[in-house]
């Protein structure tokens, strides 16, 4: 007979393991969505018990408390409670404990008790625990709570196999079980802190700390929090990220950059001359295929946030800057969302709802787009090797990498300033709460959560790449293409195009900040996603054959336009809104049309103004 299909939700709290432990249970049989009408995402796996049942697990977003007093902690609650619409009410849940500081986890759970959940403590990370001579009395534990306990490892092969067993054998007595109750309600301030003293009390009887403590957490704090040593080392990280962006993606870049030229030269060579050659060579392998070659880049940005993250640096990164970050009117928490908009401003404006106080979320959205995300890594790469020569600057600093790390320092010190305007002129009444975030212990990356992680984000990109920059590059492809020119024009064909019509229109608009008809004609498109400008540029410059790949784009650029066309360019899309996902993203968190377009205009504004500076001075200094 079969098994009825199991349901688990797994709970915790930040930083808890619970994500490692979810990689573990499921690999790579996962999805990733939104909830019904919000844009927390929503993670859910699949795996097969020992006992041959099949399971369902949802890793819920990680909260302190089922208080709700952000969107996180209310999509936790709500699906344990099985108010979550649309949801399957979980059958077992999952408390996951990071072993080494069970404190919060412990009153997370006498909470979960009161909702009368079938429920399992996982003691996860129990490994660093014994090693660093925390010893659990594990049945002394189960007995105070009230509720199975097993230990797990998720970074180990089999170290989740007393979970694994323990699941099936509880499951097995769920039908036969009478439901519990749900005495479940919002507790007062007062009644928290009873409740956390009663979680302080079970772990003095159960837990024996050692005598020694780990020093290793406290000596690298000494360091890394130091209020002057803490910033030149968060700033010594920020600028290795970005010279491993040219220094250790080129091999695979050109690896990627020679393979869409060889397919472009067989099918110029292949098919005959005519608007289907024109159609698959210009439109979809040049047009495609120049955004993501840039894919190695991309990578490598999300490969350090998942390591920083995983090594426990983001929090501490977080605590640094909150007085810096305090001072232009932003709360400490904010930290964490702007850094992940660095990979995308998309799930950075999701993650704001970790931010409790709504000005302070708000404030946060305003600003995430200002952060230079990954999707501007394939504009600002193509103009920097155009036109900033690849040399070392004393001797070990890649100039082009230095460029880059000054354009990514322009997008940081701007979101401050914008945030410092909001403060002084629009809640001018408001003070930030004070910042209050649990430090994790120092932990090894895990290899496997990383690898995951970097996995999911490459597949989206290059979902991406085949729905949306595609799509695009059809209709620009199009647009450069028709009406074909009279018979006996000596012109090249696109100026006869829509394209040309439209980007002619559109020059006298843009000429002030330098830029002709082609960069006119590019924007457009790039509305939809940044990435489509390289591409857009390419098609419109009506590169032939296989050589529309990047660099040969790049070098068409550096004899068409001057460095400060160039140089404006680049402060455009420091500022500018070139993401219509974006503005989607920012009218569903704020539930309003009013804020997506103050976003849209005052960037747009600030890109224009910056645009302008940025080409007259350049013109001034003689690079006209």
């Amino acid at each position: 007979m079969e098994l009825p299909l199991l349901h688990l939700a797994l709970v915790g709290t930040p930083n808890s393991g619970k994500t490692s432990l979810f990689n573990a249970l499921t690999g790579s049989r996962q999805k990733v969505a939104n909830y019904p009408g919000v844009t927390v995402e929503r993670k859910e796996g699949f795996f097969v018990s020992p006992q041959g049942r099949q399971v369902s697990v949802v890793d819920l977003p990680g909260t302190y408390s089922l208080r709700g007093r952000s969107p996180d902690e209310e999509i936790t609650r709500d699906f344990v409670l099985g108010k979550a619409s649309g949801e399957t009410v979980p059958d077992l849940v999952l408390c996951v404990a990071d072993s080494t500081n069970l404190r919060l986890t412990i009153r997370l759970l006498l909470e979960l008790k009161r909702t009368g959940r079938p429920m399992i403590l996982v003691l996860n990370m129990f490994d660093i625990a014994s090693r660093r001579g925390i010893t659990v009395d594990v049945e002394r534990l189960a007995k105070e709570l009230g509720v199975p306990v097993v230990t797990s490892i998720a970074v180990r092969k089999g170290g989740t196999a007393d979970l694994l067993a323990l699941t099936d054998e509880i499951s097995a007595k769920l039908a036969a079980e009478p439901r519990q109750e749900n005495s479940w309600r919002a507790l007062s301030v007062a009644e928290l802190r009873a409740t956390q003293r009663e979680a302080d009390r079970i772990i003095a009887d159960c837990v024996s700390l050692p005598a020694r403590p780990d020093t290793w957490t406290a000596r690298i704090d000494a360091v890394v929090l130091h209020p002057v040593g803490g910033l030149i080392v968060l700033a010594l990280i920020l600028f290795v990220m970005f010279q491993a962006v040219f220094a250790w993606a080129q091999p695979l870049m050109d690896l990627l950059n020679n393979g869409f030229d060889a397919l472009g030269e067989f099918v110029h060579a292949t098919l005959p001359a005519g608007l289907f050659q024109s159609f698959l060579q210009n439109g979809v392998i040049s047009g495609v295929g120049s955004v993501i070659v840039f894919l190695p880049q991309i990578i490598i940005i999300f490969l350090f946030i998942l390591l920083l993250e995983d090594f426990g640096y983001m929090a501490r990164a977080a605590f640094l800057m909150d007085r810096i970050m305090g001072g232009a009117g932003l709360h400490g928490r904010a930290f964490i969302p702007l850094l992940s908009s660095f990979a995308c401003a998309i799930p950075g404006i999701m993650a704001t709802r970790v931010i409790d106080n709504k000005r302070d979320r708000l404030t946060t959205i305003l600003i995430a787009p200002l952060m230079t995300c990954s999707a501007r890594i394939p504009v600002y790469t193509l103009i920097i090797s155009a036109f900033i020569p690849a040399k070392d600057v004393w001797g070990f600093i890649n100039l082009q990498g230095l460029v880059m790390f000054g354009l990514y320092a322009t997008g940081i010190v701007s979101a401050l300033a914008v945030s410092f305007v909001i403060k002084f002129f629009m809640i001018r009444d408001y003070a930030p709460a004070p910042f209050m975030l649990e430090l994790p212990d120092y932990k090894l990356p895990r290899l496997k959560s990383v690898a995951i992680g970097i996995f999911t984000r490459a597949k989206m990109f290059l979902y991406r790449a085949g729905t949306t920059i595609f799509s695009m590059m059809v209709l620009i492809w199009f647009l450069a293409s028709f009406p074909q020119p009279p018979a006996g024009a000596t012109e090249p064909a696109i100026d006869f195009s829509l394209a040309a019509i439209i980007g002619k229109a559109l020059e006298p608009l843009l000429a002030p900040v330098g830029f002709n008809w082609q960069i006119a004609v590019a924007l457009i498109p790039g509305m939809a996603a940044r990435e489509v400008a390289v591409a857009a540029l390419g098609t419109v410059y009506a590169i032939e054959g296989g050589k529309e790949a990047a660099e040969q784009i790049g070098q068409v650029l550096a004899t068409k336009w001057s460095l400060a066309t160039a140089l404006s360019m680049l402060a455009w899309y420091i500022f500018a809104p070139q993401c219509a996902s974006t503005l989607a993203v920012i009218r569903r968190e704020t539930g309003s049309w009013g804020w997506m377009a103050v976003t849209f205009t005052y960037m747009l504004v600030l890109a224009y103004a910056a645009s302008l500076v940025t080409y007259n001075i350049a013109v001034a200094l003689g690079a006209g």
